[in-house]
């Protein structure tokens, strides 16, 4: 499992706010991956504010990008506003990035 999380976290990473030079990944947008044994992955996510621009394409994005790996048949994406995202959530990498 967690090698296919590694795909999974790849395919994510590949998916840039277009706003921010940064992926979403390393942005803390994504809050939870759980894969289970019939090919499923479970995924929560956030938008940097409610009323994002990419509200509607971003959360797509993600879905189908994961869905080109072989290894997973389906996507539950969760859009989710709780716990609301703040920097603080940004990786290390995400942070020098954007010099903060």
């Amino acid at each position: 499992m967690k090698n296919l999380k590694d795909k999974i976290i790849s395919e994510i990473k590949k998916i840039y706010d277009p706003e921010i030079p940064v992926n979403i990944y390393e942005l803390g947008l994504i809050y939870k991956i759980d894969i289970n044994d019939d090919k499923k992955v479970k995924i929560e996510m956030t938008l940097t504010s409610p009323n994002c621009p990419v509200a509607e394409s971003l959360p797509k994005m993600v879905k189908d990008n994961i869905l080109k790996l072989d290894d997973i048949d389906d996507v539950d994406l969760k859009l989710v506003w709780d716990p609301p995202w703040t920097k603080d959530k940004m990786s290390e990498a995400a942070k020098l990035e954007l010099n903060l």
